[in-house]
């Protein structure tokens, strides 16, 4: 499978996506965000950094960046699509999830392990996951608040869209204690924790290379 990671200015997980794409033995490659051609991948990656510095609010001016508009096209026309921590809220500036997300209630950076527990894994990304698993990986995020109006949220629940929740501590207080989302067709999930840092012990934690492996799995 051929993985296309996005690099807009200010993005600073690529490399480590990079080298978590080629542990598993996956092809990545690099997209810049002034680019018109997604390279024919199989699917996209919206690493975490700070996308344009976060100006306006996370993700806002990432959102019109010329590749956005392929990778919205990309995932319309039902092409897999992961967004990561910063990726995660650009995901929803473009409208591909819905929510939105606020400052930390602590209203500070947050860059800390923290545990999670799988509620849906019927899909392509966390298939190599067992429901109600606990897994452990790293959040580093400011704006890692997920919001979405109590309607929404009861939709969500209906359709097994929360894939992701924070177990034990919300360390953000996001709504619910979300920490992953996946939109109604299966292809488009967006995530706050970094998998990508949770591939190899020597990191901490080896909780990530499953999302990885899954992508090795034939459909």
């Amino acid at each position: 499978m051929k993985v296309g990671i996005v690099i807009f200015p200010g993005t600073n997980c690529d490399m480590d996506t990079y080298h978590a794409l080629k542990i598993v033995g996956l092809k990545p490659v690099y997209l810049w965000h002034k680019e018109h051609d997604l390279k024919d991948v199989d699917l996209v990656i919206l690493p975490g950094g700070f996308s344009y510095g976060d100006y306006l609010r996370a993700g806002a001016i990432a959102r019109f960046s010329p590749i956005m508009r392929e990778v919205v096209d990309f995932a319309n026309k039902g092409g897999y699509v992961l967004g990561i921590c910063n990726g995660f809220q650009i995901l929803l500036e473009a409208g591909l999830l819905p929510g939105a997300m606020l400052p930390n209630i602590t209203n500070s950076f947050i860059c800390k392990e923290v545990y999670l527990e799988v509620l849906n894994n019927n899909n392509f990304f966390l298939r190599r996951y067992s429901k109600g698993e606990i897994i452990k990986m790293p959040i580093a995020h400011k704006e890692g608040r997920y919001y979405i109006s109590q309607k929404e949220l009861e939709e969500l629940k209906e359709n097994n869209q929360i894939v992701l929740k924070y177990f034990g501590e919300n360390p953000n207080g996001s709504i619910e204690s979300i920490a992953g989302i996946i939109n109604k067709r299966g292809n488009v999930m967006g995530m706050m924790p970094h998998p990508e840092r949770a591939v190899e012990l020597f990191l901490g934690s080896q909780s990530g290379i499953n999302l990885f492996l899954s992508f090795l799995d034939e459909e």
